[in-house]
This record gives C-alpha cells, structure tokens and sequence, in this order.
C-alpha cells in the first residue's frame, strides 16, 4: 500500500469527513473535520495498518478562526509508511475526542496537550495535568503567555529564580574540546 492508496481509501470511506489532502517532500497530511476525526483515526488503525501513533501535537493559531489545531503522527510498521491527520477547533469549543482506546499511547500526548494548551479530551479516562500542578490558572504553551512566564503564587511548589542547580555538576562547561571533556556527566566514561 501507498500513500497515494491510503489517502485515496480515506477519501472514499469519508467523503464529506476529508477536508483535504498535503503532499510536502513525502510527506503526507490528511485533513479532517473534528466530527470525523474519531473514525478516521480508527480506520487508520483498523483497515490502514497503522499500528503506531508517534505523538499527538497541539498548535495555537491565535488570531484565527478556528484557534486550535491537533495533529496525529501515526507509523505503520508493516508498510514502513506515516501519515499525519490533521483537526482543528475553535476556542469556545477547544476539546477533540480522545483516542486512548484506540491506541493507548495517547494517554499522556493527551494530557500533556491538556496541561501545556487547555485542548480537552472526551472519554479521556484521567484527564488530569501531567506537567503542571492541579489548580494552575495557565497554559504555558498559548501564544498569549509571556515568555518571562508569570509570577508563582505558590513559591514551595514553583519559583522564578533561578534553577537551584545553577552552576552544579551537571551544568557544560564552556570552551572548545569535545564532548568529555566539556561534559561531566561524561567524563570518567
């Protein structure tokens, strides 16, 4: 199977789901409307043979309507084939539906794009921040936060200093050499 297959089966199982399609230096990208993305990510899985989701990528086109766009890296290792499905949302209702039981992996792509940019997950089983701490007001990869960041009400849990291993033993040193020599934790190896 080709890419040109794989697009092609997409586009005649979801006629009115495919928005359209991107070829860019062997790469390929389906667009998709949101209502459709559940089945189409299934299909891949199920009748495509992509056995692999890589990562699952939010982006922030503030500005513009629709604001969120979510993007799937999915491998097939039996074709040796990837394909990237592509969704977008606004704002008001910035939530995708979760594909955890399609591919368990997405259990913490989905939660750290929950954490990091606010996109909520339907029949997520534990949507809950991965990175930050529960009760944090913020999502730090929005365009619209600063970024010097922003002061923390909680200085035993964060802090805006500057890294308490400043200067430590695992921090390069500068100057030419190689890796050994610039490194510590190399040295000795």
């Amino acid at each position: 199977m080709t890419h040109a297959d794989i697009v092609a089966a997409l586009k005649e199982k979801f006629p009115s789901g495919v928005l359209s399609t991107l070829e860019f230096r062997g790469e390929h990208t389906v667009i998709v409307l949101k209502s459709s993305l559940a089945a189409v990510l299934q299909e891949c899985r199920d009748s495509l043979g992509f056995e692999a989701l890589i990562d699952i990528t939010t982006i922030d086109q503030m500005g513009s309507d629709p604001r969120f766009e979510i993007v799937y890296e999915l491998y097939s290792y039996t074709s040796n084939l990837s394909l990237r499905i592509k969704s977008a949302t606004s704002e008001d209702e910035a939530e995708f539906p979760s594909v955890t039981s399609v591919w368990p992996a997405a259990n913490w792509h989905e939660r750290e794009a929950y954490d990091m940019m606010g996109v909520r997950f339907s029949g997520h089983p534990e949507l809950k921040r991965i990175l930050m701490w529960e009760g944090y007001p913020f999502f730090p990869l929005r365009k619209e936060f600063p970024l010097a960041g922003k002061a923390s009400e909680m200085p035993d849990v964060a802090f805006t200093d500057a890294a308490p291993l400043q200067g430590g033993p695992f921090i390069t040193s500068p100057g030419a050499g190689d890796t050994v020599t610039r490194e510590p934790r190399a040295k000795g190896a």
